[in-house]
This record gives C-alpha cells, structure tokens and sequence, in this order.
C-alpha cells in the first residue's frame, strides 16, 4: 500500500467491538479490541479512541499481534475516561490511527525509564527489543504500589534483575521519584540509548541525565491532541506539532524547545499554561 493510501486508511474511522478488559490498577484499564490497521503499528506510535456520545481521545498502543488484536491502557482521568471505564466487553468504540512517529529500534545497551501510563508504549517497545538489544534495564515508577503498572510482565521480559521498581511512598521497591537512580545506573555503566515516558517533568529530569552523560535518548510526548493529523495545532511545543512530527523525539529536537518542555502546555484555547 502507498504512503498517501496507508495514511488516509489509518485516518478514517473505524466501528470495532471492545473484546476484553483488564484491571491493572484502582484508576487503569486495558482495552483489547480488533483492527487490522492498527495492529500494523510500532512501538511508540499513538491512536485515537472514540467514546461514543464523549470525546475522541489519544492513546499510546500498548500491544498488537499479528491476529489484529490491539490493546490500549487508559487511566480514569476525566468524563470521556470514565465512560469509557463504565463499557463492558461487546461495546462499540470508533478508532482512527496508527499516528506518529515510532521508537528507533536499537540492538546494543538499552536503558528504559518510565512512569505512570507512560509505561504503555514503553512495554510495547521492551517486547519488540527483548530478542535483539544486547542490554535490555527497565526503571519503572509510580506513587504507589498499586499504580504500578506491568511490573510482571516488565520482568519476564527484562529479567527481573534488569527491573529497578520505584514508588513515592516506599509501599513497592525503592521509596524514590523514579529518576533516583538514574545517575548511579549512568555512573556505573555505559548505555546506548536511553527511552523514556511518562509525566513530561520526569521526561525532562531523564533528557538532563543524558545530557549529562552524553548518551542519545527518545522521549515520546504528550499534548492535547484533537485532529491527529497536524491541523488543528493542539499539540505545538515550540516549532513541532506533537502528533506529526512525534510523539518521539531526539536529545537534539527537545534542545530546540527547551523554554517549553517539561514547563508549559497548552490549553484547549491554545493558551500556554504551567504543567
């Protein structure tokens, strides 16, 4: 298929039934439904959902296979989340997508930092590299013990030595932010690329260490997003649009908006509001 042909595909909406959901904590659900478009995508490329009489939101893929089934993690955050919360399996939900830029796929030492529901993509990503990075460590954090997302699974695909769990409260490993111990892992050892996702203040505490120790990164952002496409300028973080030209971006392209990233956002008005 085409480029231009593969990218209106991706951009029409499509009627799916939700086939399974899953808790993984008090305020995160996995959504599993089919779509055969979306089950072409990559590690840290984006949908967007549609609730019907809600809102169309974004979401980071999580998982795919080659049967069409997609899967998306989705934390109760507001009236579109909670709706989407309150539908059983069987219920219909639109979907447009895959969107975005993806991870480069790396084959050396990986270091993978993330937090919250930014550890979607990031699983997605650990999967895809568990068979060729040579050095696959994951550092994974949450508030809490039961915010903690993928734990198991993160340390299946890792190895459970490879897993360095935070939380805020000290309930679940070490009682630390998840960047902690970033600066005794990049003393110790030399890492390739680090990855990271999560509360974009993290990201930005992550992009200082690899400046720091000279080592390549991609971040995958989060903004407002409403079109998916680059139309409605939603998502611009200095002179990028989030949807188009990431959600993944290099040291060297977060350097170019630093007076924004990890401060500011902007509102539904476009207006440029703290983070």
């Amino acid at each position: 298929m085409k480029l231009s042909a593969y990218l209106t595909a991706a951009n029409k909406l499509r009627i799916t039934r939700i086939l399974n959901i899953k808790t993984e904590s008090p305020s995160v659900k996995t959504f599993t439904f089919k779509d055969k478009i979306c089950a072409q995508a990559k590690p840290g490329q984006f949908l967007m959902l549609w609730i019907p009489g809600m809102d169309e939101i974004p979401l980071s893929i999580l998982d795919e296979n080659a049967e069409g089934m997609v899967s998306v993690a989705v934390k109760k955050v507001g009236e579109a989340t909670e709706a989407l919360h309150k539908m059983k399996t069987e219920a219909l939900v639109g979907i447009r997508g895959p969107f975005g830029n993806s991870f480069t796929l790396r084959k050396d030492r990986v270091l993978i930092v993330g937090g919250g529901t930014g550890l979607a993509p990031l699983l997605f990503l650990a999967k895809t590299l568990q068979k060729t990075a040579s050095k696959l460590v994951f550092v994974c954090g949450a508030k809490t013990k039961g915010e903690l997302l993928f734990l198991s699974s993160l340390e299946s695909i890792c190895n459970k030595t490879n897993v360095i769990a935070t939380t805020e409260d000290g309930s679940y490993g070490t009682k630390c932010l998840t960047t902690t111990p970033l600066e005794s892992l990049l003393n110790k050892e030399k890492f390739d690329i680090i990855y990271t996702c999560g509360p974009e203040q993290m990201i930005r505490k992550v992009f200082e260490a690899a400046e720091k120790h000279e080592t390549a990164l991609e971040a995958s952002l989060e903004r407002l997003m409403r079109c998916a496409i680059g139309l409605c300028g939603s998502c611009i973080i200095g002179k990028y649009r989030v949807c188009r030209d990431g959600p993944i971006f290099t040291s060297k392209q977060l350097r170019e908006v630093k007076e924004e990233f990890g401060s500011s956002k902007r509102d539904f008005n476009g207006k440029k509001i703290p983070l």
